[in-house]
């Protein structure tokens, strides 16, 4: 794929990796409720974990696994199945409950922050599956790896810049309409790579 293609390819993984609402983005939202540095902080130790998964899939697991044509399909298969399946239940838990946005957070110091973040990411099982699914549409599309990597950074940093900001200026403000617009955002990003791994594997095989 062209260097463009790697770039947006990138940034959209970067976007259905870090937009939806869960474990980790409920946790930046209580930190943005009282420190925006440590919320960020935490939001840039997940989007460190993402580039370890994004990393291995380039040199290690996907290398093994595309040489095995079989075991290729079954993850394309299985990938896409999941995302679809991922995309309706984040569609269909839309709505969060308010009150987990009131629990205190006190100050972490920052290597805290951002180990959690890091290690919630790296061992959050919706992480790995997501990551494991993206197997086959990276493979499909030969992207190049380091303008993946940038565009995969870009969308990360954007979202974990801003969101966190836009709750901690607005704390007193923040209802549940955002929360179920980013979701909806979230799993129609997620529906289009299942689908678009689906539709690739039935024309080329």
């Amino acid at each position: 794929m062209s260097i463009i293609g790697s770039f947006v390819s990138g940034f959209i993984l970067g976007a259905g990796a870090s937009v939806p609402i869960g474990p980790i983005n409920i946790l930046i939202i209580n930190e943005a409720l009282v420190s925006y540095r440590n919320a960020f902080l935490l939001g840039l130790g997940a989007m460190c974990a993402d580039i370890t998964y994004l990393t291995l899939i380039f040199f290690g697991i996907f290398v093994n696994i595309k040489e095995q044509s079989v075991i290729f399909r079954i993850i394309s298969l299985l990938g896409g199945v999941f995302l679809i399946y991922l995309a309706y239940r984040i569609f269909k838990s839309r709505i969060i409950d308010s009150a987990k946005l009131k629990t205190q957070i006190y100050f972490a110091s920052p290597f805290k922050s951002y180990s959690k973040g890091y290690i919630l990411t790296i061992l959050n099982p919706y992480t790995i599956l997501f990551w494991t699914s993206m197997l086959a549409y990276i493979g499909q599309n030969h992207l190049q790896f380091s303008f993946t990597l940038i565009g995969l950074i870009c969308a990360i940093m954007i979202w974990i810049s801003l969101m966190p900001f836009f709750v901690y200026k607005t704390k007193s403000f923040f209802s549940q309409k955002v929360s179920v617009y980013v979701n909806i955002l979230s799993a129609l990003i997620i529906f289009g790579f299942g689908i678009s791994i689906l539709l690739k594997l039935i024309l080329h095989y």
